[in-house]
């Protein structure tokens, strides 16, 4: 099983801006909607069905580095990873990448928090959850780096 799925997609006119450069906001939901269709297909997991069990993850924060431009009508491959997985929260970096993934564009980082839908309070992950998040975690990069240091050790 990959640690480090990857997915390509094209930039759309209209999440560009006038200059035909990807908008700045455009790349977290690049990222959010690519590392979801990772997980659904590289790891057989659908967040729907942890939505319906009343269990959804809620951005804590996000640490995003803007690169090189991804310009309208490129062809960008995005690549997903779980640095961290803990009871209190998952850490995952997303990259953006040309199309020959030899240019890196942007990074990111972001936390990700459990919550009962309900009750919208942070809840533990279960050790189920916790046990197939380790078989996923990426132990090759490490999760404390800087995202600076991060950066120098891919460019």
């Amino acid at each position: 099983m990959t640690t480090t799925p990857t997915s390509v997609y094209t930039v759309r006119f209209s999440d560009c801006d006038l200059f035909g450069h990807l908008n700045n906001a455009r790349y977290i939901d690049y990222f959010l909607n690519a590392r979801e269709d990772h997980l659904k297909h590289y790891h057989n997991l659908n967040l729907e069905e942890f939505y319906q069990n009343n269990i959804a993850w809620v951005v804590g924060g996000h640490e995003i580095a803007y690169l090189r431009p991804a310009l309208y009508n490129e062809t960008i491959t995005i690549q997903s990873t779980l640095l961290k997985a803990d009871t209190e929260y998952l850490l995952v970096e997303t990259q953006m990448k040309n199309e020959n993934q030899n240019h890196l564009k942007a990074i990111m980082r972001t936390r990700f928090v459990p919550v009962n839908t309900k009750t919208g309070r942070k809840i533990p992950h279960e050790p189920s959850f916790m046990e197939w998040a380790k078989t996923i975690e990426n132990r090759e990069v490490a999760e404390y780096t800087t995202l600076q240091e991060r950066i120098e050790q891919l460019i």
